[in-house]
C-alpha cells in the first residue's frame, strides 16, 4: 500500500494527521506533498497550524465526512 493510500485511509477513518505521525506511522517525510496530491484527487482536507513547546506544525484532517460508496 503506498503512503497515499495510507494517508487516505487515515483520514476517511476520521483520524488527523501531524508530520510526525506521517513519519513514525508511514514513513512519510513530506506529509504536506501528499495532502496536495491528495486534495488533486478531490479530497476536502483541511490544515490548522498548532504549536507546541515554541514549534509550529500542520495538522490536517478531512472537513466533512467521507461517503464511500
Amino acid at each position: 500500500m503506498s503512503q497515499n493510500d495510507q494517508i487516505r485511509a487515515a483520514l476517511i477513518l476520521g483520524r488527523s494527521l501531524t508530520p510526525l505521525d506521517a513519519l513514525q506511522d508511514y514513513g512519510c517525510f513530506r506529509l504536506a506533498a501528499r495532502i496536495a496530491e491528495l486534495r488533486r484527487e478531490g479530497l476536502d482536507i483541511e490544515c490548522k497550524t498548532e504549536t507546541a513547546n515554541g514549534k509550529r506544525y500542520a495538522r490536517y484532517q478531512l472537513r466533512r465526512p467521507y461517503a464511500v460508496s
